[in-house]
């Protein structure tokens, strides 16, 4: 504390005297003293010291620096770590125990807190069809006993699309069908379409739909382990290849094989950068079975008996594409 005392009459004598209290002046008292001489020369008397007569005596406490620190607090914040993620489970592989015979993974797209396309008259959801019709393929090619077949879900949950081709990698599927249902603002679009990979977009309303559903989750890519970077990137470009020759052969055999039983559109294959078939050594196609946005298409897709005649298309399609491979493969 500094009690500072000069006299009315006299300004220019001003006395300065340090009270020291319990310990020593600090070693810095005579920069301090400074710095108080100053803010006492730019101050105002406020009151008078009977003490001392006609001088004005002031009281100033010490500056902010000198002040004592406020003790500290400690906070803390507790967040639940959750526990790791196990992965997905893979399914089980149903129809013919015959291992030998080709196996086809059925992906019912969308699914859990994601509905997809959803039709504004009656709230039909694209994640309900797609599973019905995933379901009917199922057991259609099941019955027939000529190929093995596997769902990449049977129920309503949500996988993001790197699970959903991850699962016919781990499986060693032979080719991968991923089903959805289209939607529009035009209510009078209606037809199926198949997709099959590309960079570019084959026009612009194949652009719109792998932007959509595109946004499901994120690609990571592939793992080839220890392989040298530039050795991967061969072996990615050749097996890619190989499988989007196939992806694409597979697409015309759909729409030819699956014509009679279900509507297309004109221009029925079309080419998009779609995630989920971007597994580089699995034939993948996304089968757009047609438009929740059309009221005949949304029947159509709702009904068990439209239900029933995709299951029977795709599964012809896909047993008459088995058939040519094992016959080139036989050298026929």
């Amino acid at each position: 504390m500094l009690d500072a005392s000069f006299g009315c009459r006299s300004p220019a004598r001003m006395k300065l005297r340090w009270t020291a209290t319990g310990r020593a002046v600090h070693k810095r008292r005579m920069l301090q003293s400074l710095a108080l001489a100053s803010m006492i020369l730019s101050a105002v008397p406020t009151s008078a010291d009977p003490l001392h007569g006609d001088r004005a005596s002031m009281r100033f406490d010490a500056p902010a620096h000198m002040a004592p620190r406020p003790a500290k607090r400690l906070h803390s914040i507790t967040v639940p770590i959750p526990p790791v993620a196990r992965g997905v489970s893979l399914p089980p592989v149903e129809g013919t125990r015959d291992a030998s015979r080709p196996l086809v993974v059925i992906d019912a797209g969308h699914g859990g807190h994601d509905p997809g396309a959803v039709n504004r008259d009656n709230g039909e959801r694209e994640k309900d069809v797609t599973l019905a019709i995933a379901l009917a393929i199922r057991d259609q090619l099941a019955r027939s006993g000529r190929v093995r077949v596997a769902l990449t879900r049977n129920d309503d949950r949500f996988l993001v699309l790197q699970e959903r081709y991850g699962i016919a990698r781990q499986l060693n599927a032979d080719l991968f069908i991923s089903i959805h249902a289209d939607s529009a603002d035009d209510d009078q679009a209606r037809g199926a379409t198949v997709y099959t990979l590309s960079e570019t977009a084959s026009d612009r309303e194949a652009a719109r739909l792998a932007a959509r559903e595109n946004k499901a989750d994120v690609l990571n890519g592939v793992n080839l382990g220890g392989q040298p970077s530039d050795v991967s990137s061969i072996l990615i470009d050749l097996t890619q290849r190989e499988s989007m020759n196939l992806s694409v052969a597979f697409a015309r055999l759909l729409q030819r094989e699956a014509a009679p039983y279900v509507p297309f559109r004109g221009t029925a294959h079309r080419f998009a950068s779609l995630m989920v078939l971007k597994a580089p050594d699995t034939p993948s196609v996304l089968f757009e079975a047609g438009y929740l946005s059309n009221s005949a298409d949304a029947a159509f897709l709702a009904s068990k008996a439209g239900q029933a005649n995709i299951a029977k298309g795709v599964a012809r399609a896909i047993e008459v594409h088995f058939a040519r491979r094992l016959a080139v493969g036989n050298g026929g």
